[in-house]
C-alpha cells in the first residue's frame, strides 16, 4: 500500500475522476485515491461523468471501458476536448480489448488492485503529457481516416517539424483551420497560433492589423501596438483567405516570407521575426495569377507545400467520427450530458450532402446539442434541412450505397469485437453494444454475418 500510494503521490495530487456504472465501485476506487494523496470523485454513470468534465478540472479519468452504449468514448472524447494533455485510464477485464472509439493511455485490469491503478495513473499521466506535446496519429484522427485524409496527414506529418511555408486549397468549411491547427500543434514550436482572416478586415486595416502600427499612424492610432506577425514569433501565423490581400499587401507580405522582416505601418524601425506561415484559400490563385488578380512571385512563392482537403460529400464515411468529435466539444461548452446521436439522426447526418462542408456539419451537432433535451441528440433537434430532407422521404443520393458500404464494416468489426469479448454470448455481446438481443439479431442479418461460419470452434 505505502509502495502505490507513493506512486500515485508523485503525480503532484492530481484531480481524478472514477467512471463505472457499479457506483459502490467508482466511489471505493475514488476513497482510495484521495488516500493516497490524489483529489477523486466518482460518477456512476456516463451521463454523471459528463456533467463533472463540463464543471473542468480533471486530469485524470479512470473508466469502465464497457460503459453502455459507449459511453467510455464519449467522456474520454469530451475530457480531451476540454483538456487535451487530460490523461484516460481504461478498466477492463483481463483478456479484453479496448472497444472500438476508446483510446487510452493506460490501462488496468479488473478487479483492480492498488498497486496496478496507482501505476497505471502513474503511467497514463506521463504517456497523456507526452501525446500532447509530440506529433501522433491519435491526434490527427478528428480529421477523418478517409484514403483522402490520411494522405493529406502523412504530408502534414512530413512537412511539419520544416520551416516550409504551407498552402491549403479547398472548399470553403473544409477544415483548412482545423488542418492548421493540426500542422501547428506536429511542428513542435512553442509560440501562438495566430489566426487571420484576411477577408474579413477592411484593406485599410489588414496591414496594421498584420504588422502592427506605431503611435500616429493614422487617425485614431494613439499608442504603438504589436500585429499579428509579432503575436505569432515562435509559432504559427494562418492567414486564411489570402486571395483576397490587396496588391500593395502583397507585395509587403512577399518581403516578410523571403526575409522575415517588416516595418509597422507608420514606423521606420525594421522588426524581425521567427514565424512558420500557413495560408489557405478556396480560389484557383493559377487563375488569379493568369487574370493578373495574385502576384505570380507571390503565388510561387507560398506554393512550397500545397495540400488539398477534399470536401466532405466525398468522404462521407468520416461523418459519424467527425460528427462525435463536435458533439464531445459542444456538450462540454453547454455542460449538458450529451453521449452520442440516435440512429435516425446520425443517418441523416451522414446522407446529407453537406454543401458548407465541415463547417456546416460543427453547426448542425452544435444546434443538436444546444436544443435537445435528453442525453442522446435526436433527429428533431438537428437543423430543419436536415430533418425535412429525411420526413420527405427523399430518394437516396448516388452515393447512398457507398456510404453503407463503409459503414458496414466498422459496424460488423464492432459486433465481431464484442462477441469475441464476451465469449460469443449473444446477449452479453448485446448488452456491450448498447443494444438489446433482437436488435444484435437483426443486425446480423442486415450484414449478412453468420455466426455459426464465424465463432471458434471447441
Amino acid at each position: 500500500m505505502t509502495a502505490s500510494s507513493a506512486a500515485v503521490s508523485s503525480s503532484a495530487a492530481c484531480r481524478v475522476l472514477v467512471v463505472d456504472d457499479d457506483r459502490r465501485m467508482a466511489s471505493g476506487l475514488a476513497q482510495w485515491l484521495c488516500g493516497a494523496g490524489s483529489h477523486a470523485s466518482a460518477a456512476g454513470s456516463a451521463a454523471e461523468a459528463l456533467r463533472a468534465v463540463a464543471r473542468g478540472g480533471f486530469d485524470v479519468c479512470v473508466i469502465d471501458a464497457f460503459l453502455p452504449a459507449d459511453g467510455a468514448a464519449g467522456v474520454a472524447g469530451a475530457l480531451r476536448s476540454a483538456r487535451p494533455d487530460a490523461a484516460v485510464i481504461a478498466m477492463l477485464p483481463v483478456g479484453a480489448t479496448l472497444p472500438a472509439g476508446l483510446d487510452a493511455d493506460a490501462i488496468v485490469t479488473t478487479p483492480v488492485l492498488d498497486a496496478d491503478l496507482a501505476a497505471a495513473v502513474a503511467a497514463g499521466r506521463t504517456a497523456a503529457a507526452t501525446r500532447a506535446r509530440v506529433p501522433g496519429p491519435a491526434r490527427s484522427s478528428v480529421l477523418g481516416s478517409h484514403p483522402a485524409m490520411l494522405q493529406v496527414l502523412d504530408v502534414v506529418e512530413r512537412v511539419a517539424s520544416t520551416p516550409a511555408t504551407v498552402l491549403l486549397t479547398g472548399e470553403s468549411g473544409t477544415g483548412k483551420s482545423l488542418l492548421a491547427r493540426e500542422i501547428h500543434r506536429a511542428s513542435g514550436r512553442t509560440g501562438r497560433f495566430v489566426e487571420v482572416a484576411c477577408g474579413s478586415l477592411a484593406e485599410s486595416l489588414l496591414e496594421s492589423e498584420l504588422f502592427g502600427h506605431v503611435a500616429g499612424a493614422f487617425t485614431g492610432a494613439t499608442c504603438d501596438r504589436d500585429g499579428k506577425f509579432v503575436q505569432a514569433d515562435g509559432g504559427t501565423i494562418f492567414l486564411d483567405e489570402i486571395a483576397t490581400a490587396s496588391p500593395a499587401l502583397q507585395v509587403k507580405l512577399l518581403r516578410v516570407l523571403q526575409e522575415m522582416e517588416f516595418e509597422p505601418v507608420g514606423g521606420a524601425q525594421t522588426r524581425r521575426v521567427d514565424v512558420r506561415v500557413v495560408l489557405a484559400t478556396n480560389e484557383d490563385l493559377e487563375a488569379l495569377v493568369s487574370a493578373g488578380r495574385f502576384r505570380a512571385d507571390l503565388y510561387w512563392r507560398i506554393n512550397v507545400v500545397a495540400i488539398g482537403l477534399p470536401p466532405l460529400r466525398e468522404r462521407c464515411a468520416d461523418v459519424p467520427a467527425l460528427a462525435r468529435h463536435f458533439l464531445a466539444a459542444a456538450a462540454v461548452r453547454a455542460g449538458r450530458a450529451v453521449t452520442d446521436f440516435t440512429p435516425a439522426a446520425l443517418e441523416a447526418l451522414v446522407r446529407h450532402a453537406w454543401p458548407g462542408n465541415v463547417r456546416e456539419l460543427e453547426h448542425a451537432v452544435e444546434r443538436g446539442v444546444f436544443l435537445g433535451r435528453g442525453d442522446l441528440v435526436d433527429l428533431g433537434d438537428l437543423p430543419p434541412s436536415l430533418v425535412a430532407a429525411t420526413d420527405g422521404g427523399v430518394a437516396p443520393q448516388p452515393a447512398a450505397s457507398a456510404i453503407k458500404q463503409a459503414l458496414a464494416a466498422p459496424e460488423r468489426q464492432l459486433i465481431l469485437d464484442a462477441l469475441e469479448r464476451t465469449g460469443w454470448r449473444r446477449d452479453a455481446a448485446a448488452r456491450a453494444l448498447g443494444i438489446n438481443r433482437t436488435t444484435l439479431y437483426k443486425k446480423l442479418k442486415r450484414l449478412g454475418m453468420n455466426l455459426a461460419a464465424l465463432e471458434p470452434a471447441g
